[in-house]
């Protein structure tokens, strides 16, 4: 098809967006809630007429792609790849994955992405300067990985609590080796480099355990965007699937983890929903996994929405507060930079 030209669409501009959602409706595909930049193409000379195709994209992921059928093979999907990434290179980002269709994997294969992982409703690709196999070589020299037998967990701790202190506990107790994944995208209210820090220091005395960065291939708007705009239903558990399937094929074969252990989940549907994709999953490639119940306090588990309450409300030197958090948590939220976020909190700068 000859003079394609993409067109961006103001996303702030609520006609332009129905427009977009409705084409996306054909499809049976949405506009995600973390769609950052959208193109368009319009047939007509003069780009004025109904839309033939469009892609997004939220941050490094390229999504919600859509062409319609009688144009496929007309270059449209290789000319908004072309755009998006030229988008991406102005941003300094040099390595992007594609959301997609499984049937629809081909065309970006051509392209030069390579596959990830799929499951029956969403396939995960990727193109740049690293792949996932790479990315976890360079995570086992970097944290002196060996081959010894491992149980692991990944946490969000926003923030660290005695909650999450007596999972990890509870798995050193009864492993050789664990591996404790801090969920690396910063969407929460207590940024990850806090929440790292938070971990790494209140459990540094138990010596089997080691901390880790998540990266972005596990729980990340990479691998699971539902996690964080908490959408529920088939796409979470599409999306959850994926990111234990990843887990499983790369992350356990690579690292001889042999055990995922995850906490009773009572409150969460979302998070429940990933537990049960875990369960599912991970024992096909030869994963045990165990759910330990929450550590309780009172009548209700420990959890660290409840302590983002407390401090939401100005509840900050209660005795239930200090019941909730390790020492190293109570400090830090001491410090200038603890009563700023607890004061974002209180502004309510952040739903998660």
């Amino acid at each position: 098809m000859n003079g394609v030209n993409p067109l961006r669409v103001n996303l702030k501009d609520r006609v332009a967006r129905e427009e977009v959602e409705v084409f996306l409706q054909g499809f049976d595909l949405v506009l995600d809630q973390d769609v950052d930049y959208t193109l368009i193409i319009r047939d007509g000379v003069s780009g004025g007429g109904n839309i033939l195709a469009t892609c997004s994209k939220a941050k490094s992921v390229l999504k919600c792609f859509a062409v319609k059928e009688e144009f496929r093979g007309e270059g449209l999907t290789a000319s908004l790849i072309s755009s998006l990434i030229d988008k991406l290179f102005s941003e300094g980002i040099y390595h992007s994955f594609i959301f997609t269709k499984p049937a629809n994997s081909h065309f970006f294969e051509a392209l030069n992405y390579k596959p990830i992982q799929s499951n029956a409703d969403v396939a995960l690709l990727e193109n740049g300067i690293y792949d996932i196999q790479q990315a976890i070589t360079e995570m086992k020299s970097r944290y002196s990985l060996g081959v010894a037998e491992k149980a692991a967990l990944v946490m969000n701790c926003n923030p660290f609590t005695l909650g999450h202190y007596y999972l990890i506990e509870e798995v050193s107790k009864n492993n050789q080796e664990v591996l404790v994944f801090v969920v690396e995208e910063d969407r929460s209210i207590f940024p990850f480099k806090t929440r790292y820090e938070l971990v790494s220091k209140g459990v540094e005395h138990l010596e089997n355990v080691q901390v880790l960065p998540s990266g972005e291939y596990i729980i990340s708007s990479t691998t699971f965007p539902s996690y964080f705009i908490k959408e529920e239903g088939a796409r979470v558990r599409a999306y959850s699937e994926l990111d234990a399937s990843i887990f499983g094929k790369y992350f356990c074969g690579r690292l001889n983890i042999t055990k995922r252990y995850i906490g009773e989940e009572p409150y969460c549907p979302v998070t429940a929903a990933y537990n049960a994709a875990l369960e599912k999953v991970l024992p096909s490639y030869g994963v045990k996994v165990t759910v330990i119940p929450r550590k309780s306090l009172g009548e209700s588990a420990i959890s660290a929405s409840r302590v983002r309450n407390l401090l939401k409300v100005g509840d900050f030197q209660s005795e239930e507060l200090n019941n909730l958090l390790p020492e190293v948590t109570l400090e830090f939220l001491n410090t200038s930079f603890g009563k700023e976020i607890v004061e974002k909190l209180k502004r309510g700068d952040s739903p998660h």
